[in-house]
């Protein structure tokens, strides 16, 4: 047993020895060296690096990739169709209120001449009271006589008038002895009416027969006021009830359509125009074809402006006739004369009567310098009545002529 022991101290005895042998190098201080000398080196001298060349970079060539397996595509997937919407109706916005023009209502037509009598103020100093003067001398001798002749001439009434009026006014006075101012005054205003031949018919052919209507051609020489008597004839006939058109057969004057058809909107009247430079015949054709359609009672045709000396363009104004009478005959041509243009209008009255016959004569512009004889010398020399009178600037101011009351405004006598 105590060998055992023994045995048992001897070889615990051997294991620490050796385990302390083996741990006691680790926790033993290493000897220390004296430090290393510097091997001393000559100084050199600095020589600057080389330049060197980069390095050519060097490609990598990426590992070579395997490709996936293929995959199988699974099938398409077809989308349920929308479900379907009705759209709504589509939102028609109404066009903006149109304003229609204002259509005038023109004064009546009866005693329109009476209400104009003051714009024959002018005419009136010149002829009546310049008359009524000599008249009313106490003694009416040859030299007064001569006097009321040259007045009755210088007021435009023409020479073999003027002797036809003096000669029967002097044998009145003659036969009635002394006579008051106011029965001279009488006397001439009868003889002055008696010129003006009062049984001529002074109304206008514009009232629709067989279906057609009345067919007015408006003819004259420039400056006489053509287009704009045009537009007030218009108004004169939409005052005494009737429903016109207008055509614009002036195609040569750029503003002549403008012009007529600023008075057509005026009294609600349609114009027919065409192209500027169009022939003036198709467009007078047009117009009344479209008056006929329309079912007016009258059509009224203003022509261009034309010289009266001018040959081809009077047989122009004969080509716009005939062809308008393809529909018919026209029912009235009305010649526009300045008044004060005084006997040179007789030649222009003339020369157009010859080429469409003239039925009546609109006399512009008197209530300027006119002087009131040319209506008396117009009828006269061309025995065509004076239908219509301007006597004014105003929309209104054309009126139908009564030999009557145009002498009681010439000389101031009653109405």
């Amino acid at each position: 047993m105590e060998s055992y022991i023994v045995f048992g101290l001897v070889l615990l005895i051997v294991v620490i020895g050796a385990t302390l042998a083996l741990v006691a190098p680790r926790f033993r201080k290493p000897p220390t060296l004296p430090p290393a000398q510097k091997p001393t080196v000559p100084p050199t001298k600095q020589v600057p690096p080389a330049p060197t060349k980069p390095a050519p970079p060097v490609k990598t060539v990426p590992p070579p990739v395997k490709a996936p397996p293929p995959v199988k595509a699974p099938p398409p997937v077809v989308p349920a169709p929308p479900p379907t919407v009705e759209a709504p109706p589509p939102v028609v916005e109404a066009p903006p209120p149109v304003e229609a023009p204002l259509v005038e209502v023109p004064e009546p037509t009866a005693g329109r001449l009476v209400r104009l009598r003051a714009r024959l103020s002018r005419s009136q100093n010149v002829f009546g009271k310049g008359l009524l003067a000599l008249l009313s001398r106490d003694r009416l001798d040859d030299d007064t006589w001569d006097e009321v002749e040259e007045t009755l001439i210088g007021a435009d009434v023409g020479v073999a008038a003027t002797t036809e009026i003096v000669g029967k006014l002097r044998e009145r006075a003659r036969v009635h002895g002394t006579a008051t101012a106011s029965e001279l005054r009488g006397m001439l205003a009868d003889e002055l009416v008696t010129a003006l031949q009062p049984e001529l018919d002074r109304s206008l052919a514009a009232v629709a027969r067989n279906g057609r209507p009345g067919v007015l051609l408006i003819v004259g020489v420039n400056g006489a006021g053509k287009t704009t008597t045009c537009g007030k004839i218009a108004r004169v006939l939409v005052a005494d009830g009737h429903t016109v058109l207008m055509g614009a057969a002036d195609t040569f004057r750029a503003a002549a359509a403008e012009q007529l058809a600023t008075w057509g909107s005026r009294v609600g009247a349609e114009v027919v125009r065409g192209p500027e430079g169009a022939d003036p015949a198709s467009v007078a054709f047009d117009a009344v074809k479209r008056g006929i359609d329309a079912g007016v009672d009258t059509v009224l045709i203003d022509t261009a402006g034309r010289l009266q000396n001018k040959v081809g363009l009077m047989d122009e104004l004969g080509k716009v006739k005939r062809v308008v009478e393809k529909h018919g005959p026209v029912d009235e041509t009305l010649l526009i004369l300045d008044a004060t243009t005084g006997q040179n209008g007789l030649e222009q009255a003339r020369v157009f009567t010859e080429v469409v016959d003239v039925t009546g004569v609109v006399l512009t512009k008197l209530d300027g310098t006119a002087k009131g004889g040319i209506v008396i010398a117009v009828q006269r020399k061309l025995g065509i009545p004076v239908k219509l009178v301007g006597l004014g600037e105003g929309p209104d101011d054309l009126a139908p002529f009564d030999a009557r009351q145009f002498v009681d405004a010439l000389v101031g006598t009653d109405a």
